[in-house]
């Protein structure tokens, strides 16, 4: 457990994301599935798909692979006739395309079979889609139905421990964990806030922690080499 000041973290790292896009307007502070629900007006199947495209995907590559994808399948009915090998196509060169393109398929079905065609605002029915795990259903219920969740992926995960925030052995413990310290106004916005910062500040080996820009209360858990 901790007693951060949870209202100066969320702050500092804002104005440090601010800052990198005010020197740099090539810099993407918006994560890519942001931009895809912002794109399609909130759509939750549109918001559900790019989720599935996006894990382990960078952000340039989810963004094409989910416009090609729903520009065919704009809704999980028009999935179910286009052939698993075409869709793997279309999504290509998201990672694990071909995975991600059964597991679209088997969604779409589900979907269309026992939702009549509409994506679950439930995180429970969420987790019961193939590839769907709790950092996709967190994103699913936050950008398609403003509902508060906390998705927290490797850097989350790796920041929060570091610092002292949770002692946990996964994201999944660790967005549990969150759920229990960190207030809810700030569930939103600290996944976006920690991957950026994680990648280019407190990174998983020899992070730069003369550079950080939250030190106080770190703990530097596990940190063997610093910059």
């Amino acid at each position: 457990m901790t007693n951060a000041d949870w209202d100066g973290v969320i702050s500092a790292l804002e104005r440090w994301r601010d800052g990198l896009k005010a020197h740099d307007e090539t810099v993407t502070t918006v994560p890519s599935v942001t931009t895809v629900a912002e794109r399609y007006k909130q759509d939750p199947w549109a918001v559900l798909a790019s989720t599935v495209l996006s894990l382990r995907t960078k952000d340039a590559v989810t963004l094409v692979a989910s416009r090609a994808l729903l520009e065919k399948a704009p809704m999980p009915a028009a999935l179910l006739p286009i052939p698993e090998d075409e869709v793997a196509r279309l999504i290509y060169p998201a990672g694990f395309y071909r995975t991600k393109a059964m597991n679209l398929k088997r969604i779409a079905a589900i979907l269309v079979n026992q939702y009549n065609g509409a994506v679950p605002a439930d995180m429970n029915a969420l987790l019961e889609l193939p590839g769907v795990g709790r950092k996709t259903a967190n994103l699913v219920l936050i950008e398609a139905f403003d509902m508060d969740g906390i998705c927290v992926d490797t850097h989350v995960h790796r920041i929060s421990n570091r610092r002292g925030w949770v002692s946990t052995s996964s994201p999944d413990q660790t967005e549990l964990a969150l759920r229990e310290v960190l207030p809810k106004q700030h569930w939103k916005p600290i996944n976006a806030l920690l991957v950026r910062y994680g990648q280019g500040i407190c990174q998983p080996v020899s992070p730069f922690c003369s550079r950080c820009i939250i030190p106080d209360g770190c703990k530097q858990r596990n940190v063997s080499r610093r910059r």
